[in-house]
């Protein structure tokens, strides 16, 4: 029960393991049943861990490491298969298309902060500095509930029978950020007709 397999019986368990999983489901099995005794005892030769602590945790770290970067690269991309769950989708993917075909206020806010806070510090144009703040966070404003409206409008068109939920806000954040920064990165032109 307690025993060490051998290196061979590790590879021939790992190999039937595989095998199983890569046949179709619906095709028939083309093999009997096992018995109970022998379906368990292949169950504990399929274990296909490392025995120390040490070389577990370096394979999980290398699967993680494998993970992230295939990740990473599906951002820079827009590969599909790859994007973490909150990206995937074709609703998510409408609404990246629907957010970067157009200029939006909201993503020049940071230069656009920066040149106020700037302008702040002279004493001459602090009261000058004050408007523009209003008047950019207005705009903002306006240019988020015109696009909000619009984009649920294009969803509501477009995807009936699908959940559209938390979709304006997911294109409302990608709205804040330069477009430069977005991830996954823009895969359609400024002006591109959806």
């Amino acid at each position: 029960m307690f025993r060490r397999r051998s290196e061979d019986e590790q590879a021939l368990a790992v190999a039937a393991v595989l095998e199983d999983q890569t046949r179709d489901p619906q095709a028939p099995k083309g093999r009997p049943t096992p018995k109970r005794s022998e379906a368990q005892q292949q169950r504990r030769k399929a274990v296909n861990t490392p025995t120390d602590r040490k070389a577990a945790a370096k394979q999980a770290r290398e699967a993680r490491r494998v993970d992230l970067a295939k990740r990473r690269e599906a951002l820079a991309n827009g590969d599909e298969r790859h994007l973490p769950a909150a990206h995937q989708g074709p609703v998510r993917k409408f609404t990246r298309d629907y957010v970067d075909s157009r200029y939006r206020v909201a993503e020049f806010f940071l230069p656009m902060a920066v040149l106020i806070l700037i302008g702040s510090l002279m004493p001459a144009v602090q009261t000058l500095s004050l408007f523009l703040w209003v008047l950019v966070i207005v705009l903002i404003l306006i240019d988020s509930v015109i696009t909000g409206l619009a984009l649920r409008r294009q969803l509501a068109k477009r995807f009936p029978d699908q959940n559209t939920k938390r979709a304006v806000t997911y294109g409302l954040m990608r709205t804040l950020q330069m477009r430069r920064m977005r991830l996954p990165k823009p895969q359609v032109q400024r002006g591109a007709k959806l």
